[in-house]
């Protein structure tokens, strides 16, 4: 007939089912780590300070600027997953806005093993131009990026002095002893007008820290979802 050998629509006639699979496949990424001060014998105090969710680390790194006295070493590493923050289907032009994840959802185990394997890179990378036994290490998250470092600091070889998480909570995740950290002095920030530190948020995460019997400080501060200069200044500053 007219149609010859063709398969008529709807038609399954013909059709090959083939299984949809998944693998991982391992590749090389570059990723981008911005530094505040420099290496030098007046060095006492390295920080890793990683951004929470839609920063870059330059623009992150700019709120540590009270810092930098020549004492301190502030290292922002760069999530390894960027998007544009404005949304929309079109053409993105130089206005568009440009934001970093360390994950999301999708796939979110494997970001994590990839971004805690990126943070031991960091801290080699450093580490290897400054004598770590010289100075001390101030591992700082933000927002997303808190559970980001409670995870590396829980799971790294790397010795931790201090963990701040900052505008954020623990991984739900994770196991919590006295011992998940392995000594870091925890320290949690908040400020009194950021969502984070509503009653029912502070109230949950202190039974959790809590019963684990984990030891730590709190400080607070007149503020919203942000690094505030005067509560920076006063982390800093404890001993």
């Amino acid at each position: 007939g007219v149609n010859g050998g063709r398969q008529r629509r709807g038609s399954t006639a013909g059709v090959s089912h083939v299984a949809m699979g998944e693998k991982h496949l391992p590749v090389r990424r570059t990723a981008r780590v911005c530094v505040l001060g420099e290496v030098g014998a007046g060095v006492a105090e390295v920080w890793i300070a990683c951004h929470g969710y839609g920063q870059l680390a330059h623009r992150f790194l700019r709120r540590f600027e009270p810092l930098d006295d020549g004492t301190r070493l502030i290292v922002a590493p760069e999530a390894l997953n960027r998007f544009y923050l404005d949304g929309g289907t079109g053409p993105h032009g130089p206005e568009s806005r440009v934001g970093a994840t360390w994950m999301t959802r999708e796939d979110r185990l494997t970001d994590i093993d990839d971004y805690l394997a990126y943070l031991d890179a960091v801290h080699d990378d450093v580490f290897a131009r400054v004598d770590r036994a010289s100075v001390s290490l101030h591992v700082l998250g933000f927002s997303q990026g808190t559970a980001t470092v409670a995870r590396w600091v829980a799971r790294t070889a790397a010795r931790v002095d201090r963990l701040t998480l900052w505008a954020g909570t623990l991984p739900p995740e994770l196991e919590l002893t006295p011992d998940t950290f392995r000594g870091a002095r925890l320290t949690f920030v908040l400020g009194e007008r950021d969502p984070f530190a509503a009653p029912e948020h502070v109230a949950k995460l202190r039974d959790r820290v809590e019963r684990a019997r984990l030891v730590f400080d709190r400080i607070g501060f007149d503020g919203g979802h942000e690094i505030e200069r005067e509560a920076l200044l006063l982390l800093a500053g404890r001993s």
